[in-house]
């Protein structure tokens, strides 16, 4: 549970949402909760690194487009 408070009391309430907006995002939970939204199939670790492997070998191909200005 994060819980933040007023530092004092003219704290403004803008601070205080931004300093529980930057508690909750280094803490991982919204992507957690993002990634349990919906059901994934179980799959391997073989199919899990080749996917990862995939999507590695396509950003560097997307990166050197955008280097040699082929790409937006």
């Amino acid at each position: 549970m994060i819980q933040v408070t007023r530092k004092d009391s003219k704290e403004s309430l803008e601070n205080l949402l931004r300093r529980f907006n930057r508690k909750v995002q280094q803490s991982g939970v919204m992507a957690r909760v993002k990634q349990l939204q919906y059901f994934e199939k179980p799959m391997s670790k073989v199919e899990r690194r080749k996917r990862a492997i995939v999507r590695q070998e396509r950003k560097v191909i997307k990166m050197t487009k955008i280097k040699m200005g082929q790409r937006y």
